[in-house]
C-alpha cells in the first residue's frame, strides 16, 4: 500500500463521477471455498437447550437420543464454524452434566408400554413409563425373563418444550433371554409391575410363492439412473404401468457463474450453462499515473482498468469498482460487495479469472429445468382403487431413499404373474412412486457436495450468495408445505435462507412441493402416503409440528384414527423385521412431535390435514448393535452400499406391507 496518497481524485466514467478518497486497505483474504463438513454427535443438556437448537436452524439428523442424565445427543451436520455456533447456545461434544431435581414424595407409576424385541443380535427390551412426579423422578426398571434371566434398566425423562412426555430407556436394552416380566420403581417408592409383550407383533407377511423375485438395486442411483428405471419398467410392463409427468418444472442442476476477487463478488446474469461460465474478468494496473477507472468489455471478457495515483499506485476501492462494473458490463454481470463489506479497501491486481458456476457433474446431467417423473403401477389404474402414494429424497442427501421405492416397484412387477399376494395387491390397489422429489438437491449431492439437504434454488440476497457459501444455498423441500407452517407460526422451521431448514419465501414457493401435492390434488383415490426419508429408523405420522409456546401441536387424530396409525405400523415394521431382523424401535413409533421434534412445513401434515391421506414417514438407517461394543451405532446418509442395500431391502418390504394396509382398507374401514 505504499505510495497511497489522502488526496481527493475525481474519476470520470461516462457520465458517473466517482470520488477516491481515503483509500482503506482490505482485510484478510476472504475464503475462496466452502468450510468442510462432516456428521458430529453433539450433546445439549436438556430439553429446552435442544429446543434452542433446532429454532436456531442448525442442520440436525433425525437421530435423537435422549440420556441417562437428562441430556440428548443428537448427530448434526456442520462445518467447523457452525459447529463453534452451536457450541455457543450450549451444544458440546461430550456429554454436558445436568443437575435434575428429585422427587421427595413417593409416586405414582404408570407404565404406558413394556416389549421385548427379538433382532438379529439377540433380544432387547424396550419400557416407557409415567410419573405422577414428573420429570424430576428417577426410575428404574428390573426385568425377569425365561431360564432365570434378569437385569435392570435406568430410565431417562423425556421432556419436550416444558412438557413432561414420560420416562423411557435411552435405548433398546439387551437381554440374553425373552424378557417376561417386568417391575418400575421410583427412588421415592412409586411402583408398578407389566407383562412384556412382542414388538412390533403386528401382522406377518403374506407369504411369499416360490421364486419369488427381490434384490434389484445394486447401486446407489442418481435422479437420472432413477427416470432410466422407471421408464424401463414402464416399457417392459405397459399393461401395469403409465409414466406421470408431474406439471411444475424444479429449477434445474444449475447455478449462475462467479468469481471473486478482494471483497468483490462478480455474477452472471446467465445462468453457467447458458453462458456464464463463458465470462471472465481481470483487474489491472494500467501501468500509468493518475489514470481513471475504467471498465471495458470485449466479447464475454471484462477488463478493469484500476485507477491510480500519481506514483502509479492502484486506488479504487471495492464500491468503486462494483459500480464501475454495473455500470459498464451490467448486461453481463452483476457485482457485489463481498458479505456486507463496506467496500473502502483498496481493490489489487488480480489475473484474468473464468466465471464458473462449479458445477461438477458430467455433461450427460442436464442443466436445464427438470421435469419430476412418477410411476404408476396397478392392474386398474382408474381411480377405482384405493391409491398410495410413496415419495422419496425430498432431502437430497438420502441416498438410499430412492432405492426402496426402485426395489418395490420392481418387486411388485416382477412377481405380479407369479405370486397371489402380489398380483392380489396390484387388482386392489393403485400405486404412485415417486422415486425423487428432488432431482436437482440429488444431483449436487451425488456431484459436488455430499451432504446437500435442500433443493438448488438460491433466494439468498448479495450478503449471503458469494462462492464460499454455496453450500448453504436452497430451500427445505420438507419445510415448504401449506400446513403447520413457519409462517403460521409453527416451531421447527428456519427464515434464514443459510439455515438447513430455511422454509422459502412462501408456502409452496418450490416446485418439489407443488408437485407432491398436486399428485393428491389430482388422483383423489389416493389415501395413504409414504415419505421415504432417512437416518435414524423412525416410523412416524401426524401431527408433525406444533407452537413452541405452549407446545400446541396441529390438532391430534381421533382415539380411533391413532389406533389405526398404530396398528398399521406394527404390520409395516413386521414387514420390515421379517427381512433381516431389523427392528424399529417403540419409542421411535408414533407422531413426530412426540418421538422426534417439531416440524413446520413438512408433506406428511398437510396430506393429512388438508387431503384426508394417511401420511406415514420412515426414516431409514435404523441403529446396529455393534456386540464388541455393546452399544447402538448410526448409519449415516450414505452408508457404504453393502449397508445402504440392506436398508433398500427391508424398507421396500415395509412399504409392500403399507401397500397391504391399503389392500385391505375398505374392509377395515
Amino acid at each position: 500500500m505504499r505510495g497511497l496518497r489522502a488526496s481527493a481524485v475525481v474519476l470520470a466514467i461516462g457520465v458517473t463521477t466517482y470520488l477516491v478518497t481515503a483509500p482503506v486497505p482490505a482485510a484478510e483474504p476472504p475464503p475462496a471455498q466452502p468450510e468442510p463438513t462432516s456428521v458430529v454427535t453433539v450433546t445439549v443438556p436438556d430439553r429446552a437447550a435442544f429446543e434452542r437448537l433446532v429454532d436456531s436452524g442448525a442442520d440436525l439428523t433425525e437421530r435423537v437420543r435422549p440420556q441417562a442424565d437428562g441430556s440428548i445427543q443428537v448427530d448434526a451436520v456442520v462445518t467447523p464454524g457452525q459447529l463453534a455456533a452451536i457450541q455457543a447456545l450450549g451444544a458440546r461434544t461430550q456429554k454436558a452434566p445436568t443437575n435434575t431435581p428429585k422427587a421427595t414424595e413417593q409416586d405414582r407409576i404408570v407404565i404406558e408400554r413394556a416389549v421385548w424385541m427379538k433382532t438379529r443380535d439377540g433380544y432387547f427390551l424396550s419400557v416407557e413409563a409415567t410419573s405422577s412426579a414428573g420429570a424430576g423422578a428417577t426410575l428404574s426398571v428390573a426385568w425377569r425373563g425365561v431360564r432365570g434371566s434378569s437385569g435392570t434398566v435406568a430410565m431417562v425423562p423425556f421432556v419436550d418444550d416444558d412438557v413432561y412426555l414420560g420416562h423411557q430407556f435411552e435405548t433398546p436394552a439387551p437381554a440374553p433371554q425373552r424378557p417376561i416380566w417386568v417391575t418400575v420403581t421410583s427412588a421415592t417408592g412409586g411402583k408398578a409391575d407389566a407383562l412384556v409383550r412382542e414388538w412390533p407383533g403386528g401382522k406377518a407377511p403374506d407369504r411369499q410363492a416360490p421364486g419369488y423375485q427381490k434384490d434389484f438395486v445394486t447401486q446407489y442411483m442418481p435422479p437420472g439412473q432413477l427416470n432410466d428405471r422407471i421408464k424401463a419398467l414402464h416399457e417392459q410392463f405397459p399393461h401395469l404401468t403409465d409414466i406421470i409427468k408431474l406439471p411444475y418444472l424444479t429449477n434445474g442442476y444449475r447455478r449462475h457463474a462467479q468469481a471473486q476477487f478482494g471483497t468483490v463478488v462478480v455474477t452472471s446474469k446467465a445462468y453457467g450453462s447458458e453462458g456464464g461460465n463463458a465470462v471472465s474478468i481481470e483487474a489491472v494496473n494500467p501501468g500509468t499515473p493518475s489514470s481513471p477507472l475504467k471498465v471495458t468489455v470485449n466479447g464475454t471478457r471484462i477488463t478493469v482498468g484500476l485507477a491510480t495515483d500519481a506514483a502509479g499506485n492502484p486506488v479504487s476501492t471495492a464500491a468503486q469498482v462494483i459500480a464501475a462494473i454495473n455500470a459498464s458490463a451490467g448486461t453481463l454481470v452483476e457485482a457485489t460487495p463481498y458479505r456486507n463489506d463496506p467496500g473502502t479497501g483498496v481493490v489489487a491486481p488480480a489475473a484474468l479469472a473464468q466465471l464458473s458456476d462449479f458445477l461438477k457433474a458430467p455433461a450427460g446431467v442436464p442443466r436445464t429445468p427438470w421435469q419430476v417423473l412418477a410411476l404408476r403401477v396397478g392392474a386398474h389404474r382408474d381411480g377405482s382403487r384405493t391409491g398410495v402414494l410413496a415419495y422419496a429424497q425430498e432431502h437430497a442427501r438420502e441416498w438410499v431413499a430412492p432405492l426402496v421405492t426402485i426395489e418395490s416397484a420392481e418387486r411388485l412387477l416382477r412377481n405380479y404373474q407369479r405370486d397371489p399376494a402380489t398380483r392380489r395387491l396390484l387388482e386392489r390397489t393403485d400405486i404412485f412412486i415417486i422415486p425423487t422429489v428432488n432431482p436437482d438437491g440429488a444431483n449436487y449431492s451425488f456431484y459436488d457436495y455430499n451432504f446437500q439437504r435442500k433443493n438448488m434454488v438460491d433466494y439468498c440476497p448479495a450478503a449471503q450468495s458469494d462462492p464460499a457459501l454455496r453450500n448453504t444455498w436452497g430451500v427445505d423441500v420438507n419445510r415448504n408445505y401449506a400446513v403447520g407452517s413457519q409462517s403460521d407460526g409453527y416451531f421447527g422451521a428456519s427464515t434464514n435462507c443459510q439455515s438447513a431448514t430455511y422454509a422459502g419465501p412462501a408456502e409452496h414457493s418450490e416446485a418439489e412441493s407443488k408437485n407432491v401435492i398436486w399428485m393428491a390434488q389430482t388422483f383423489h383415490n389416493i389415501k395413504f402416503a409414504m415419505n421415504v426419508h432417512s437416518y435414524g429408523g423412525y416410523f412416524m405420522w401426524p401431527p408433525g409440528a406444533y407452537k413452541l409456546d405452549g407446545r400446541v401441536t396441529l390438532p391430534r387424530p381421533t382415539d380411533q384414527q391413532l389406533d389405526f396409525f398404530l396398528r398399521s405400523a406394527r404390520t409395516i415394521e413386521s414387514g420390515i423385521a421379517a427381512e433381516r431382523g431389523t427392528v424399529t424401535w417403540p419409542q421411535q413409533t408414533g407422531p413426530v412431535t412426540d418421538v422426534l421434534y417439531s416440524a413446520a412445513g413438512n408433506s406428511a401434515d398437510e396430506l393429512w390435514y388438508d387431503h384426508g391421506v394417511f401420511g406415514w414417514d420412515f426414516e431409514v438407517g435404523n441403529d446396529l448393535w455393534n456386540p464388541q461394543t455393546q452399544a447402538w451405532e448410526g448409519v449415516g446418509f450414505q452408508p457404504d452400499f453393502a449397508e445402504g442395500h440392506q436398508e433398500a431391502l427391508e424398507y421396500a418390504a415395509g412399504l409392500i406391507s403399507l401397500i397391504g394396509v391399503a389392500a385391505d382398507y375398505r374392509e377395515d374401514r
